[in-house]
């Protein structure tokens, strides 16, 4: 059990010098059979969350947990029903769409020389894949207060968190008081469908990454990762049909 002093609890406003990695998600889909008020709530219950993690420092031995730092998301904080996934369907929920901010996070982190300590999958592959840009299997899904998202700083350097909302995206970065050495490739292996004994299907892979130096040289090429996740869609879809949901 972590101490309270080993959370990160310190914010900066001046970003850190140096850039580790930088990524971006649409904040709104178009998703078959599903109300766009709720993307729409999705995106004020993400300007909520991510003001509480916009800036925050992780000091070399220091923790960051995703629902310490947010808090739980309540009607009164302003938190709005937004579109929940709950055993493979879409449900409404004060707080629905914090995933695509765990999601973020945990994609950006896995290019950083930080130390993912809790993670959970997803249980259900809800769309298919026109659109996705990342592997199957490379977000965290999050509900409050028993799946967290914790991240560890086991290096030397201080990482800092920054986030913004934009009119069209999640907007997230890694920052760093010191230039990192290598950069990060992630990618999958063993990515097949199975045809469970029940009559549905299983998508299955398993994630890798590689650390790079910059002259190119392969320092080490590490497994991250076991994903499995019921599919709620029949397999083999043509692409275009459904937006992907890899980044909800």
């Amino acid at each position: 059990m972590l101490n309270a002093g080993q959370f990160a609890r310190t914010f900066s406003r001046a970003p850190l010098p140096c850039l580790c990695f930088a990524h971006a998600t649409p904040l709104l889909r178009s998703l078959k059979d599903v109300d766009m008020q709720l993307q729409y709530h999705k995106i004020a219950n993400l300007k909520l969350a991510a003001e509480k993690l916009d800036g925050i420092l992780l000091r070399p031995g220091e923790t960051l947990s995703y629902w310490k730092a947010i808090g739980r998301p309540t009607r009164r904080k302003g938190y709005l029903e937004g579109m929940v996934l709950f055993c493979g369907t879409v449900q409404r929920g004060i707080g629905g769409g914090l995933c695509q901010l765990s999601n973020l996070i945990y994609w950006m982190t896995l290019h950083t020389g930080l130390t993912v300590t809790e993670r959970y999958r997803h249980s259900y592959d809800v769309f298919p894949d026109s659109g996705r840009t990342q592997p199957f299997g490379s977000g965290a899904t999050c509900f409050y207060n028993y799946r967290d998202l914790m991240i560890k700083n086991e290096t030397s350097a201080t990482f800092q968190l920054c986030l913004r909302v934009t009119d069209t995206e999640l907007e997230g970065q890694w920052r760093s008081s010191a230039e990192p050495y290598c950069a990060y490739e992630v990618y999958e292996k063993e990515h097949h469908i199975t045809h469970e004994y029940w009559g549905g299907y299983t998508r299955n892979n398993v994630l890798y990454r590689k650390a790079v130096r910059p002259d190119g040289t392969v320092l080490r090429d590490d497994y991250l990762c076991e994903n499995h996740a019921i599919m709620m869609y029949a397999p083999f879809l043509e692409a275009g049909d459904k937006e992907a949901a890899a980044d909800e």
